[in-house]
């Protein structure tokens, strides 16, 4: 019998209320048909139903994500990538990871390491913002750079690994999201300079790149952004909004500062402001946990920012404070009339009162103190440094380059007082390898710290584009880049043409060497040369170029030049070429000491090098050494009995020795 729908339900709505007769005379339906509707409602759906219904879509997003990476969909976010067989880099592309809704995303200063740690390695990791990775001296002044540069000689039989992994416009969301990926690989120590950012970094609370204020929903978003499905996603959102996009969604031009910054009004003790420090003191504190749970010894630091000479970006009307720009005015007369100390607590508060907050508040470095001491970390006060380094105790331009970035000088300095705080801790390689006493260490890693000329113009022209774009200038005032940067010489052409990513930083300095070359430069020519292969020190053709160049010299005898690139090569990479050619100039210029070590290395790296062997025979006998020279001359005839001047330098040696007898 058909029973309707009508029916169906009229029987399940009142099967408790009237029970099974009652509906079925009221429906005119028998008895049996309406016990049967309602027994087969009775029955629970198996639970493997439910677990089906739950498997279907993640089976399919499984699927998915599977067959994305299969065949190499989008981006790889994976976080080291390799460079070599052998050697790995943080991946260029790892910022994606947090940046999405901007044109361009920051690069680290691409520091090479072993895969695989090498026993004799001493391996440090350098974490923070733009000021650690050396901005705008990026990628050789940064105080990682110093710190390596002075380790390097002062523990010469140790490898020295300083690794830099530091991005522009980021803060401790990307840091804690690195960590794990930084444990892996083993460090001897970490260090970490960071603060500024954490208000417009990348998702921070007043950034671009946001997901709210709520750290759990930034944290699922990071995990959630590791996955290829959400590059699928978010590629589909940008190609829909490209779609329907209107002349307000054209892509923001300008540096990375001023694309990031969305709420630019944060009040101090607004709800904005608190959650940024909230946002801070968890991340921070998970960082260190992770770090201290790994036993991973880490030191930290203060921030240092532009008091004296940065006026405040934006100055808020309130009920509650002055405006920054009138407390700025007052710390400036009172720093006029020699009122230091009060001229001090006008500027910080000053910067205290600045809407924008491109400078750490003045708690993220009570929280980094706080901090540092619940978790066992190591210290360093380099906002006390910077003030005590500064005139009447206030920093300003003399140490800073703008509101927070360091000077060359200045980052030279935060590595000399890391330096300190690893000595202080007996954070470093064992003793026994130390060569240059503590005293002497700092003057020996500035005499040798590696800079070119193209870094420093390039710097310069960095400045000079981020002072000429918001919010350092209203952007109706805003100058063409071609007005910004007008290239004099050549050299400034190539940081021009690297700046405008033209051209790679190293192709740009390259032709800067190159340039330097053809007009008879050595010196320069080698300046940029050692900084080339000081940043990529395994592109092998820099080195077969010196040595090009070094066989061409001594072809001229032009002895002087070819020592200088000798030189060169063997700080960065001691080999047989150059060893053996040092040795052989030293010989010829009567230099038998210098000749001795350099051809004792030489005949170390290639044993079957007659000439080296022959040479070093001689330098002994001019250094009087005959018993090593004899030895020397009869292992070379062992290879070559015939080898020219062997055997006649062999009687002279043995009649000597018979003498001495």
């Amino acid at each position: 019998m058909a029973v309707s729908n009508k029916q169906i339900s009229y029987i399940l709505k009142n099967k408790d209320k009237l029970g099974a007769e009652k509906i079925s005379s009221n429906l005119n339906l028998p008895l049996d048909v309406v016990k049967k509707i309602i027994e087969t409602s009775d029955k629970k759906t198996p639970l493997y139903f439910y677990f089906i219904l739950i498997l279907i879509p993640i089976l399919f997003f499984v699927l998915l994500e599977g067959g994305l990476r299969i065949f190499n969909y989008g981006h790889d976010l994976t976080m080291w990538v390799n460079v070599t067989e052998d050697k790995l880099i943080i991946n260029p592309d790892v910022a994606r990871r947090y940046f999405s809704n901007n044109p361009s995303i920051p690069s680290s200063i691409e520091d090479i390491f072993d895969e695989t740690k090498d026993a004799n390695s001493f391996r440090v990791f350098v974490l923070g913002e733009s000021s650690a990775a050396g901005y705008p001296y990026m990628p050789l002044g940064s105080f990682s750079r110093y710190i390596r540069k002075r380790l390097e000689l002062s523990y010469p039989t140790k490898k020295i690994e300083v690794i830099n992994i530091s991005l522009s416009a980021t803060n401790t969301y990307t840091i804690k999201d690195f960590i794990p990926g930084v444990i892996e690989q083993k460090p001897d120590l970490v260090l970490i300079y960071a603060g500024h950012n954490e208000y417009y970094g990348a998702l921070g609370v007043g950034s671009m790149e946001t997901a709210g204020n709520s750290r759990a929903a930034v944290n699922l978003v990071l995990f959630l952004n590791k996955f290829k499905t959400t590059q699928l996603v978010k590629n589909f959102v940008q190609w829909a909004a490209t779609v329907f996009a209107s002349d307000n969604n054209a892509p923001r031009t300008g540096t990375l500062m001023s694309r990031m910054a969305k709420e630019k009004y944060i009040e101090l003790d607004s709800e904005n402001y608190y959650a940024g420090l909230n946002q801070f003191e968890g991340n921070f504190s998970g960082i260190l946990e992770m770090l201290q749970d790994a036993n991973v010894p880490v030191i930290v630091s203060t921030m240092a920012s532009n008091l004296k000479d940065q006026y405040p970006f934006i100055s808020i009307n309130s009920k509650k404070y002055p405006r920054a720009d009138s407390i700025f005015v007052k710390a400036q007369k009172e720093y006029t009339s020699g009122n230091y100390n009060e001229a001090y607590k006008l500027f910080d508060y000053a910067k205290e009162l600045d809407g924008l907050r491109f400078r750490a508040p003045e708690k993220i470095n009570e929280m980094i103190k706080q901090l540092a001491q619940k978790y066992n970390a190591a210290l360093i006060d380099v906002d006390s440094l910077f003030k005590s380094e500064s005139p009447h105790g206030i920093t300003g331009t003399n140490l800073m380059t703008d509101h927070l970035h360091p000077t060359l000088h200045g980052f030279q300095l935060i590595g000399k007082l890391y330096c300190e705080k690893m000595i202080e801790r007996n954070y470093l390689p064992e003793n026994n390898a130390l060569q240059i006493p503590v005293e002497k260490q700092d003057s020996t890693a500035l005499t040798n710290f590696v800079f070119s000329e193209f870094d420093s113009i390039t710097a310069d022209y960095r400045i000079k584009l981020l002072r000429n774009d918001w919010p350092f200038i209203d952007p109706k005032f805003k100058r063409t880049y071609d007005e910004v940067c007008q290239p004099k010489n050549y050299i400034d052409s190539m940081s021009v043409n690297y700046l405008q990513s033209k051209l790679s930083w190293g192709i740009a300095v390259e032709r800067t060497a190159n340039w330097y070359f053809t007009h008879k430069n050595v010196d320069k020519f080698l300046e940029h040369m050692r900084a080339l292969i000081y940043q990529y020190p395994v592109i092998t053709e820099y080195y077969q170029k010196l040595e090009e160049i070094t066989i061409r010299f001594l072809k001229k005898q032009d002895y002087a030049s070819a020592t200088k690139i000798l030189d060169l090569e063997y700080e960065l990479r001691p080999n047989s070429f150059c060893t053996k050619w040092l040795g052989q100039i030293a010989l010829n210029s009567g230099d038998t000491k210098n000749a001795v070590k350099y051809l004792e290395e030489a005949v170390g790296y290639d044993a079957e090098d007659l000439q080296a062997l022959y040479n070093l025979a001689g330098a002994y006998a001019l250094n009087k050494d005959y018993k090593n020279g004899f030895d020397a001359v009869a292992k070379l005839m062992k290879k070559d009995p015939n080898y020219s001047g062997a055997e006649n330098l062999y009687r002279q040696l043995a009649q000597i020795l018979a003498v001495k007898k």
